[in-house]
């Protein structure tokens, strides 16, 4: 089993930037795929963004391509999301997620495809 909590979320003003973590405990995750989706009020919750477990390869939804940066740290078992120009339409609980079995350059971007699931951090974007 892994267990995954989220960190860094918050109240921002638009255009600023957060850093949301991911912390991984009870297994490494360096071999599996992570994620964060988000989930805002009264909607179904998104893709935004996925790695592979090395790092090499990066999956971004449109609308946060080039404001979003997702990283991972596997020595310390954490995945990042850093959120830059941040928008009111950002506003949303964050969620990370770690994908166990993949094929190898796929990108997984349902929500039902992931294994494990953080418990969610909020991230609110004032206008």
């Amino acid at each position: 089993q892994v267990q995954l909590a989220e960190s860094g979320g918050g109240l921002v003003q638009a255009g600023g930037s957060l850093r949301l973590s991911c912390a991984a405990s009870g297994r490494t995750i360096s071999r599996y795929i992570m994620a964060w989706f988000r989930q805002a009020p009264g909607k179904e919750r998104d893709f935004v963004a996925a790695m592979s477990p090395s790092g090499g390869n990066t999956y971004y939804v449109d609308s946060v391509k080039g404001r979003f940066t997702i990283s991972r740290d596997n020595a310390k078992n954490t995945a990042y999301l850093q959120m830059n120009s941040l928008k009111p339409e950002d506003t949303a609980v964050y969620s990370c997620a770690a994908k166990t079995t993949y094929y190898s350059g796929t990108y997984y971007t349902g929500f039902n495809e992931y294994d494990y699931w953080g418990q969610g951090t909020q991230v609110t974007v004032s206008s």
